[in-house]
């Protein structure tokens, strides 16, 4: 009888043997076995080079942890136990000197006697040059040299309040803009345009909406007596265009007429 193969019939291949099957299965958790057992091997030779380590520098290790904990423990304490005391008695000693000062800002008749007891202290109390002396790592003994700065102004002793000034640390932008300015007043004073408009620009920067257009007031007046109308009329344009109705923008057309003139 003829035979013939169906289409797409193929002949079934052969099963392997389960001999065959079984061999490949166990070499092949052998193999897995084998790679486990290594890694585990890597792992526990790691951890008997760290442990070897700690135990040859644990004096150190000790060292250093002790070290930490005393230098922690020593910040803490000199905090409760020095710094907040020393402001506390440093804002005590500042009270009257700042009674002192904000009489004299206020328009007393005797204002430079004022700004000079605020300044040496009065009542048995220290004045501002003293406190930002004798307490400069505090918050009174850094606002102290802001005091110091505007009432050596107010008294005409510039060198020294831009040395004051200058030393203060401004924790807020109002605070670090209004000593900017004043800066900036001295060098006025002083003669020394250039250095007069650099602050006044500086503190106009930042400045709040209520501050900033009397800087730049300043600064561009500066400007104008250095010669410089560039820089002048930049500084009253932006007085124009950000701070309209303001006191300074009332003279302001006629500021920039003169920067623009030939």
């Amino acid at each position: 009888m003829a035979t013939y193969n169906k289409r797409g019939y193929r002949e079934p291949k052969e099963k392997e043997p389960k001999e065959k099957l079984d061999l490949v299965d166990e070499l092949q958790e052998d193999a897995g076995d084998s790679t486990t057992a290594e890694v585990f091997s890597k792992l526990d030779e790691t951890a008997n080079k760290t442990e070897e380590w700690v135990a040859r520098n644990q004096r150190y290790i000790i060292g250093f942890l002790v070290a930490v904990a005393v230098v922690t423990i020593g910040y803490l304490l000199y905090q409760k136990f020095v710094a907040e005391p020393k402001q506390q008695e440093a804002a005590d000693e500042m009270f009257v000197a700042q009674q002192n000062f904000q009489r004299a800002l206020d328009g007393s008749s005797d204002k430079d006697s004022l700004f000079n007891l605020a300044l040496n202290g009065a009542d048995g109390k220290y004045g501002f040059l003293k406190i930002a002396d004798e307490y400069s790592s505090t918050d009174a003994g850094n606002l102290a040299h802001y005091y110091a700065g505007v009432s050596l102004l107010h008294t005409g002793k510039y060198d020294e309040a831009i040395s004051h000034l200058e030393k203060f640390k401004a924790k807020d932008e109002i605070l670090s803009a209004l000593a900017l300015g004043a800066a900036g007043d001295a060098y006025a004073q002083k003669n020394q345009l250039k250095e007069a408009a650099d602050r006044y620009v500086k503190a106009a920067a930042n400045a709040n909406d209520f501050t900033a257009p009397r800087f730049l007031l300043k600064a561009g007046q500066v400007e104008l007596a250095q010669g410089n109308k560039a820089e002048a009329l930049k500084h009253f344009t932006e007085i124009k265009e950000k701070y309209a109705g303001t006191p300074e923008s009332t003279q302001i057309d006629a500021l920039i007429g003169l920067s623009t003139a030939q």
